[in-house]
């Protein structure tokens, strides 16, 4: 079973990752050597600080459970098209509908409402709701964007295992991060002279 760890921090941004927040979302659950993982979005408050930090929500947001489970779930299915685009086979379908959804949940115009005592009047939904849907939906689009740019062609996987984070590919670099590449590196140099033995 994965342990949890939250209070390790964050590798710097993935090559990527400051152009399309898709893939930071995607990049917010992290595996570490020794099994474990830690969440970037574990929490409704780190939830709603990951949000801030990317302009899709006030600091006073007021994020729930219920609003942070759905981030969490978007982001499987981000990360479930990123991989399938990466390895370049059929993504499954309740990815790309999970994906839709969000980017169709969002009304583009506050909705008409009636009150049987004044009346016709217009308004948004519950303002929480609407901030988590339209942050919902930019990153679902954003994540659609990607996957059908010419950018799409570089979008891979860390090349150092257990690093489970995407990246777009920057010439020869396949590391999400230098200490992924000083991993990779050093598990080559292992390899090699243990073959030497």
């Amino acid at each position: 079973m994965e342990e949890s760890v939250t209070e390790q921090p964050a590798p710097p941004p993935a090559h990527g990752e400051e152009e399309h927040p898709s893939l930071a979302l995607a990049n917010t659950a992290i595996a570490v050597p020794g099994g474990r993982t830690f969440d970037l979005l574990g929490t409704p408050a780190q939830a709603n600080h990951w949000l801030t930090q990317r302009g899709l929500a006030p600091a006073d947001a007021g994020m729930r459970e219920m609003c942070a489970a759905q981030l969490r779930s978007l982001r499987e299915q981000v990360r479930s098209l990123f991989a399938a685009r990466a390895d370049g086979v059929p993504a499954l379908p309740a990815a790309v509908t999970a994906i839709n959804d969000a980017m169709t949940r969002v009304p583009t115009a506050p909705l008409l409402r009636w009150d049987d005592k004044t009346g016709p009047y217009r308004t948004a939904p519950h303002p929480t709701t609407a901030i988590v849907d339209l942050a919902l939906a930019t990153l679902a689009a954003d994540a659609a964007d990607l996957l059908t740019s010419p950018d799409a062609e570089r979008l891979t996987a860390c090349g150092s295992p257990p690093c489970n984070r995407f990246l777009l590919r920057h010439g020869r670099r396949q590391w999400c991060s230098t200490r992924c590449g000083d991993r990779a590196r050093a598990a080559r140099a292992y390899a090699r002279r243990s073959k030497a033995d």
